[in-house]
């Protein structure tokens, strides 16, 4: 048994970081056999499931829409916020009765970052005996060994290390228009709020010639549009000798030729003038750009381990507005801090009203088990943290609205990837700044580029007309 230990995934060697081809298994074991998967949190995770889609239908599995129809039942599950953690075990109270009441041979396992949280482990040990397997994010490519060679009991598969890359993996993946490349994992920044460096461990980039060459095949398989994805993602190619900084590998993925490349999440920290140069020069690099912010209070910035400044990340801000054409910026922030006061909580609102960004993921600060921020002194009162967050989401959605009104009767390019549930015959798409446009059309437009003329801003989304 294989269980999870915070103290050894803090860990960081001088030792290089392996490479290594995967071994997947493939067989018929599990020929007719039908699998469900749900996946909480982010884009990595979201990856993640496409590459477990893949390792199960390698041994014969097949999926289905529902718990009810399925043999095995999967949880990928995402540690960042205490209500993800709730979501996962109320899922897991569903596929507990199905498996007492009408599927007694159900496999109910649970992996991702979550897997990797020794209180939930130990929770599942204690309270939840019928949950099959438990594995976390550094061995998901042995999936199909840990289930050819399933125990009777709960069978823990955690490895707590720093990690390696594991190369020539295949996914299943969920569009044919718009596919994540993960160009590095895990992170070694450790804000003082994160458990993300705990759980998917040492920051580690995969070799650029792997990268390019899934990009190039890629394009030949007919997709439009990739988005580079680590964890931070600007930081790629520094744990390697003799590789492309992130500002190159971008302007190589540009030179494909691929319509549209974007990437996520960019650190301040890691942002460098040549990156926004290369951004500004390549039409087919997006003129998105994802930058959180967190805080706007130098105080809190300090506690919070960011090691950026509230002008630091200003000057940042202004110089991607001024030379990246139509540049769209979003942001990530967390109120209700440990030790946030009113005064620091106006910095952030400060900020925002400097920016008016685009959009904005916002949270209440959520202590994870095992981070520094955890135990510190003068955590807020959750009423007053929903205040909080309730000003600044006013203020957010304001400028959402705003920047979408500039909009308005403009002609943009939009990447159509599916039906709009916004009525008969209607699409949506994205265009390059990452607007969701919903559109009328008599004809299947999915996975095409359309000019659209914009006729409607709301906060959130964009109505336009062919």
């Amino acid at each position: 048994m294989n269980t999870p230990d915070l103290k050894k995934a803090r860990i960081r060697t001088k030792e290089k970081v392996k490479h290594i081809d995967a071994n997947i298994v493939r067989s018929n074991a599990f020929n007719g056999k039908k699998y469900y998967i749900k996946t909480y949190g982010c884009q990595m995770n979201e990856h993640d499931s496409e590459l477990i889609k893949n390792l199960l239908e390698g041994i014969g599995f097949l999926s289905v829409d529902s718990i009810e129809e399925a043999d095995l039942v999967i949880l990928n599950t995402c540690a960042i916020r205490e209500n993800a953690h709730d979501k996962v075990f109320g899922f897991l109270g569903r596929c507990k009765h199905e498996k007492e009441k009408n599927n007694p041979n159900m496999i109910i396992a649970v992996c991702g970052c979550m897997a990797q949280e020794p209180s939930v482990c130990e929770e599942i040990q204690n309270k939840h005996k019928y949950i099959d397997l438990v594995f976390g994010t550094h061995n998901m490519h042995n999936l199909p060994t840990y289930l050819l060679n399933k125990m009777d009991k709960t069978d823990f598969e955690v490895e707590s290390k720093e990690g390696e890359v594991i190369e020539n993996l295949s996914y299943t993946r969920d569009s044919n228009i718009s596919a994540w490349v993960n160009i590095m994992y895990g992170c070694d920044k450790f804000c003082t709020y994160c458990i993300v460096p705990y759980t998917r461990g040492k920051q580690r980039s995969r070799r650029s010639e792997k990268i390019l060459e899934e990009i190039k095949e890629l394009k030949k398989e007919g997709y439009k549009e990739i988005t580079l994805l680590g964890q931070n993602v600007n930081a790629y190619g520094k744990d390697l000798e003799d590789e492309l900084s992130f500002a190159e590998l971008l302007e190589e993925a540009a030179k494909t030729n691929i319509d549209r490349i974007r990437f996520v999440t960019s650190h301040p920290w890691d942002f460098t003038d040549e990156m926004i140069d290369v951004i500004a020069k390549y039409d087919n690099i997006m003129p998105y750009i994802h930058l959180p912010l967190q805080s706007g209070s130098d105080n809190i910035l300090k506690k919070m381990g960011r090691r950026y400044t509230k002008e630091e990340y200003l000057t940042l801000f202004n110089k991607l507005k001024t030379k990246i054409k139509g540049a769209s910026i979003t942001t990530d922030i967390i109120v209700g801090f440990p030790g946030e006061t009113t005064e620091d909580f106006n910095e952030t609102l400060d900020v925002v009203d400097k920016c008016k960004y685009d959009g904005a993921f916002t949270f209440i600060y959520s202590p994870r088990i095992g981070t520094p921020a955890a135990v510190m002194t003068n955590q807020i009162d959750e009423e007053e943290k929903r205040n909080r967050l309730h000003t600044l989401n006013e203020k957010i959605n304001k400028y959402s609205l705003e920047s979408n009104k500039k909009y308005l009767g403009k002609t943009v390019k939009v990447l159509i990837n599916g039906h709009s549930d916004k009525g008969d015959n209607m699409y949506s798409g994205y265009t390059d700044s990452m607007k969701l446009v919903n559109v009328k059309s008599n004809k299947d437009i999915i996975g095409q580029i359309v000019d659209v003329k914009i006729t409607d801003a709301k906060s959130f989304s964009l109505d336009g007309e062919l």
